[in-house]
């Protein structure tokens, strides 16, 4: 753990805003340390929404960096785009994006080492360029950041809500309505750690997921796409449980009766749209879906459609 120490030359008007351009980290995990209490404005514990005004001193306490060999592999992942800035990834279903939990191979972070020649360092050793994650069997865009002024960027993008991310998923049953948004809080669920749940407000962290119905079939199943507003672990798949609809195929919020033979739930990152963090250009790239999603997609078709 190191102290370090800034001089504002210039308001800011957030103290994690300000903490993550001089510490080069995310908005996060600025944050994070400030709630820890490991910030100091001008000697007293700071709090992420507050000003920083010109000459106040802020002190915070950073974790060094972990060293880990993490071992590039040639896994087959779909590169959609690359410059020197950031790459976009067609992640396919199976594919965990990280190590954890005693895992240092076979993930997505393996496969980029071995096929890019630089990622950013602000997620540390284990997660180096991973912005934003979609889950093992989520299949689909995500954008991977090559150097750290870029990471920054697309964080802050993701934070601010200018970055675009759109599902599409199977839902099990007929959704009544063409439109709508899910407003909740989500957080651990209270009796199984491993899963994840609509909670009472302030008893977990808001999460907004808009969706819209693209078509309905006879057999009992919607296909609808989902954008996030916000990006909760296992959001659209907790919304869509709550709802009543849970995603086809999902092995943890999904009926108990399969109607279908999957691996993992049907839902897929299907377009990104973000600013290049370089030059500014507005950018929307799409993954077309995978086999395994379009060949039930065709079975349900010869059934009808509603």
């Amino acid at each position: 753990m190191s102290t370090q120490s800034f001089t504002a030359d210039a308001p800011c008007a957030r103290l994690d805003v300000f903490l993550s351009e001089e510490c080069k980290i995310t908005r996060s995990a600025a944050k994070k340390r400030i709630e820890e209490g490991a910030v100091t404005v001008n000697g007293k514990a700071g709090k992420a929404s507050q000003p920083v005004k010109a000459g106040d001193l802020v002190e915070a306490d950073i974790p060094e960096p972990k060293t880990l060999d993490l071992t590039p592999e040639d896994i087959p992942v779909g590169i959609v785009y690359e410059d020197e800035d950031i790459a976009v990834i067609d992640k396919p279903q199976g594919l965990t994006v990280h190590a954890g939990n005693g895992h240092l191979s076979g993930t997505l972070v393996n496969a980029l080492l071995f096929r890019l020649k630089s990622l950013s360092s602000i997620n540390g050793v284990v997660r180096p360029g991973i912005v934003h994650r979609i889950d093992k069997d989520t299949s689909g865009l995500l954008v991977v950041a090559k150097n750290d002024a870029a990471h920054l960027s697309l964080s802050a993008q993701i934070a601010d809500k200018t970055c675009c991310r759109e599902y599409l998923a199977l839902c099990e049953g007929i959704f009544k309505e063409d439109e709508g948004t899910v407003d909740t809080y989500i957080g651990r669920h209270p009796n199984d750690r491993i899963k994840m749940a609509v909670l009472p407000a302030g008893k977990g962290r808001r999460a907004v997921t808009h969706y819209k119905v693209v078509k309905r079939y006879a057999k009992g199943f919607t296909l609808v796409r989902f954008r996030l507003e916000t990006g909760r672990t296992h959001q659209i798949r907790v919304h869509c449980r709550y709802l009543g609809h849970p995603i086809a195929g999902d092995p943890v919020y999904g009926s108990k009766k399969q109607k279908f033979e999957l691996n993992g739930q049907l839902l897929h990152a299907f377009r990104l749209t973000l600013d290049h963090p370089k030059t500014g250009e507005r950018m929307r790239f799409e993954a077309p879906l995978p086999a395994h999603f379009t060949r039930v997609l065709d079975t349900l078709e010869k059934g009808g459609v509603l």
